[in-house]
């Protein structure tokens, strides 16, 4: 009996081998985005590395660095006060030495919104689905900088995933060894009921460090930022990917693949 073939999908080609560093845009620099921030900046050094273009990233988030931030999120009793954005971008770059940009303000539909890939690290529901329409409303080009990837990051207080979509189809090479798929459906397509009943955090702002941490654990942002930068990494560096994320529970100390 002839079996099924295994769905995968093939990363567009662009990715793999760039004239230019490829454009991300950051979403949040919150408690899953402050790390991320740095996962890219080491993703980035390493595709340099290995003679790849890497990345050249840009940072939006209108919020500024408050106490309850210290700890969870990467940031110093310094850089309270200061823009999150602002704060991260200014010590990566000195660093590793780029020259990434800060945006202070929120990833609203006026802006330039286009990068190929954007990475997702907002709070609520509701900010995660005006994100997904702002992407799909805009037109396809082929320009270097156009929509291609989301990376939608989401957690509560002990659980969280990762999810990769596709903004509109990527074409597939024909294989006689796998079923490629070109459409991967985002989080919000997907799981819209299970986010409804409140798997996500609130944008309600915490008052101190304590507080902060009784709504969400101490790792779940950087476990889910390392576990979703590897993720990443080997988009970028296998070019082939079997599974479109993960989910996570922290407390259990287990993940969950999802399968394309």
């Amino acid at each position: 009996m002839k079996s099924e073939k295994k769905r995968v999908h093939i990363v567009h080609p662009y990715l793999l081998n760039p004239t230019n560093p490829i454009s991300v845009n950051l979403i949040g620099a919150g408690g899953t985005g402050s790390q991320m921030l740095t996962a890219l900046a080491r993703i980035n050094q390493a595709l340099n590395a290995l003679g790849h273009a890497g990345l050249h990233v840009r940072v939006f988030d209108d919020d500024k660095v408050q106490p309850a931030n210290l700890a969870r999120q990467l940031f110093t009793e310094n850089e309270i006060g200061l823009n999150k954005g602002v704060a991260l971008i200014n010590r990566i770059n000195r660093f590793f030495g780029t020259n990434w940009k800060a945006i202070p303000e929120r990833f609203t539909k006026g802006k330039n919104t286009t990068a190929n890939i954007t990475v997702c690290c907002v709070d609520t529901i509701g900010a995660r689905i005006e994100i997904e329409e702002i992407l799909h409303a805009r037109p396809k080009n082929t320009q270097r900088d156009e929509n291609i990837y989301l990376l939608d990051f989401g957690n509560s207080r002990e659980s969280g995933q990762m999810v990769l979509s596709t903004i509109g189809e990527i074409k597939q090479p024909q294989s006689d060894r796998f079923a490629t798929i070109g459409v991967l459906p985002s989080l919000v397509v997907d799981y819209r009921e299970m986010l409804a009943k409140g798997g996500e955090m609130d944008d309600e702002p915490s008052c101190s460090l304590a507080e902060a941490l009784n709504k969400q654990d101490l790792f779940i942002n950087s476990v889910l930022a390392n576990m979703g930068s590897s993720f990443l990494w080997q988009m970028l560096r296998v070019g082939i990917i079997e599974n479109r994320g993960f989910f996570l529970n922290l407390g259990r100390f287990c993940s969950k693949q999802i399968l394309i």
